[in-house]
């Protein structure tokens, strides 16, 4: 996987022309997206699972990309989940080795478009040199004011929501004190507006333990368009979709 080329980061013509088309007056502030459907991508052109997952690294490339120049503040994705683990050992390894190549390729061109990054989810149990590349970037990216990226890596949200839980309780914390925003400030997106929108690609309908508490209120999309051929323009169609609609914030 190589770098970032300024032939990545420019708008073609065809690109600026699917941005002209969103309605960027009403614009999520935080999209999370669920990127599904590598393997099942691969499958279907004969390929083994490790070339659908680095077709779907190059889709994040694509999709930070557009998230930054249209405006929208935070993005999170849904890289590796608590339950991954119990994938095949060599596929946790070919994932783990392309966060890698991603961190160290990508984050100096990152860096200089004004991108944020954090990472999401228990970062102790991964790989030593996985952890370097993620502080490494963390720290590199610490002072950009752009676009935020959030990869949730080792990520569960009934575990984050336990740790939280565990957090207030250490603290001393009264219960009569504990009210939503201080649970908030206890999860790992603290400081961060929830997401309004909620992508999942590759046709399934479902949460699968992601930001549970956080998508309360969020608008959920789903597509059938697996996560490497999700490109601007599935993205533009999101987004206008999202504009459409009446959001309501009760219990019905």
């Amino acid at each position: 996987m190589g770098r970032i080329t300024d032939r990545l980061f420019k708008k073609t013509a065809r690109k600026q022309h699917i941005y002209d088309t969103v309605d960027t007056s009403r614009l999520p502030q935080h999209v999370a997206i669920i990127m599904d459907g590598n393997g099942r991508w691969a499958r279907r052109r004969g390929l083994p699972r490790s070339a659908g997952h680095r077709a779907g690294v190059q889709r994040v490339r694509t999709i930070v990309r557009m998230s930054s120049d249209i405006g929208i503040r935070h993005l999170t994705l849904y890289a590796f989940s608590t339950e991954n683990w119990k994938r095949p050992k060599d596929e946790v390894s070919i994932l783990m080795k392309l966060l890698i190549e991603f961190l160290r390729n990508e984050i100096d061109e990152l860096d200089s478009e004004n991108v944020r990054l954090k990472t999401l989810g228990d970062t102790a149990r991964l790989p030593d040199e996985v952890q370097r590349e993620i502080l490494r970037a963390a720290e590199k990216t610490a002072d950009n004011t752009g676009l935020t990226m959030n990869i949730a890596i080792n990520y569960g949200s009934r575990e984050e929501i336990v740790l939280a839980v565990r957090r207030a309780m250490q603290s001393g914390t009264a219960p009569e004190e504990i009210d939503e925003a201080y649970l908030s400030s206890l999860l790992f997106t603290a400081g961060q507006p929830d997401p309004d929108l909620l992508i999942r690609t590759s046709g399934e309908l479902r949460i699968s333990n992601y930001l549970l508490y956080q998508l309360a209120y969020a608008e959920l999309y789903f597509t059938d368009t697996e996560w490497p051929d999700f490109d601007e323009e599935a993205f533009a169609a999101a987004l206008n979709d999202f504009a459409k609609r009446n959001r309501r914030f009760g219990g019905v």
